[in-house]
């Protein structure tokens, strides 16, 4: 069985992190939106010129970020910041970022692979690739109730042995619930076992953050993403009249994508305010 390491506690408390993830919401453009309807509705009767505006802010958080031009600018604004090394150097381990899986409760056969599940599959390819001889899986997993389930790293484990990934070089951390105390668990691991140099896998949007909060924690860390949303022909000019039409009418994959990306800068600069990176 894959080893779980000891970890720090949570550097958060559970109504704090609540608040974290809730307060942000309303800032997203659909909470955005939502807010400023529910405005248009209070203030339609006595207001209604403020009403025009609310309703007018929430169409433009609808339409803006539904734009496929400007949602893929602002998602590659942060996954081309780290570009995949033509050859990367070998490490003394590889650290993979939780976030990727669902657990395996019914009617799900198994362990389901999100979005962000290339890193799991990443991370396995470069242990197999030779890249480090060790994987350390970093991820607790949030229950506001009672968390009666396995950690997301043991979820994370569990496919990687799946894909080839031998359980004796897998190491855990079952306890963390946000990128600052995955640098920080894994940082301990790294102590206990004198390992100075890793390549961490996490997707291309999150890497800047990770990337510096490792650093920020004394690791020497070298980047190595996955689960980009926005290839080079992405940003290709459109070719047709129909092409730019669509590119230009709210979609719900782009909105989906400037929500991630705004998720990440607001990340950053709580952060930053915290002085994590």
């Amino acid at each position: 069985m894959p080893q779980r390491a000891a970890s720090p506690s949570s550097a958060l408390s559970l109504p704090m992190l609540f608040l974290s993830k809730l307060i942000p919401l309303f800032l997203y453009p659909l909470g955005f939106a939502s807010l400023m309807l529910i405005g248009a509705l209070l203030t339609l009767w006595k207001r209604p010129r403020l009403s025009a505006i609310f309703v007018l802010l929430a169409l433009l958080a609808i339409l803006l970020p539904g734009n496929t031009w400007l949602s893929n600018h602002l998602v590659k604004s942060l996954e081309w910041q780290y570009l995949p090394a033509s050859d990367l150097p070998n490490a003394d381990a590889i650290v993979i970022l939780g976030g990727a899986t669902r657990p395996q409760e019914p009617p799900r056969p198994w362990v389901d692979l999100t979005e962000e599940g290339d890193r799991v599959i990443h991370g396995a390819q470069l242990y197999l690739q030779g890249k480090a001889p060790i994987v350390i899986m970093s991820g607790g997993r949030i229950d506001w109730q009672e968390n009666q389930g396995a950690s997301e790293s043991a979820d994370m484990a569990e496919i990687a042995e799946a894909l080839g990934v031998p359980s004796a070089a897998i190491l855990q951390d079952p306890t963390s619930l946000n990128t600052h105390e995955n640098a920080v668990n894994v940082k301990q691991i790294l102590q206990d076992r004198g390992i100075d140099r890793v390549l961490l896998v996490t997707s291309a949007m999150h890497m800047p953050r990770s990337i510096a909060i490792f650093r920020k924690q004394g690791i020497d860390a070298i980047p190595a993403p996955t689960d980009f949303l926005v290839a080079e022909a992405d940003l290709q000019s459109t070719q047709t009249s129909q092409d730019t039409i669509l590119a230009l009418l709210p979609d719900s994959g782009s909105l989906h994508r400037f929500t991630r990306a705004l998720k990440e800068y607001i990340g950053i600069g709580f952060y930053w305010l915290r002085g994590w990176l």
